[in-house]
């Protein structure tokens, strides 16, 4: 027969196992996968970077992920470090409930072991994402 201390304790312990059975919070995914595509991006993972596209997805329109594959090859021949540095990134549900995501951020780029901007000023980049039942995949990219 269990006593009330143990009984107590065994109702405190499922409690707090609630929400770790729960599902996860879809803007906190959608930050963690934005987050998970830049540090990809830094340690020049194409594979990892590709595996995150959506099988629809565009760049500015008109590229798709084969663009995507060679422009990362040669970016990261030409340098030695790939830095992305967020001046500003906000994400949301669009709209809220929805399997849209959306990122707007300010990024600046560096290259030459991370000591030579590529570009002064930010660009202002969106990125469109897809919830696909279990990863947030990158469906659309936009940048000024």
């Amino acid at each position: 027969m269990l006593t009330r201390t143990a009984f107590l304790t065994l109702v405190a312990g499922a409690v707090l196992a609630l929400p770790a059975c729960s599902k996860p919070d879809p803007k906190m995914a959608l930050e963690a996968a934005v987050q998970q595509l830049q540090d990809q991006l830094e340690a020049k993972d194409s594979g990892a970077v590709l595996a995150m596209l959506d099988p629809l997805f565009r760049a500015q329109d008109r590229f798709d992920a084969g663009w995507a594959r060679k422009t990362m090859a040669l970016v990261f021949l030409r340098y030695a470090s790939v830095k992305i540095i967020a001046v500003s990134r906000n994400s949301h549900i669009d709209p809220p409930g929805s399997l849209i995501g959306i990122t707007e951020a300010q990024v600046v780029v560096t290259g030459a072991q991370g000591l030579i901007p590529e570009r002064v000023s930010p660009y202002s980049v969106q990125l469109r994402w897809k919830f696909d039942g279990s990863d947030w995949k990158l469906r659309d990219l936009r940048w000024e």
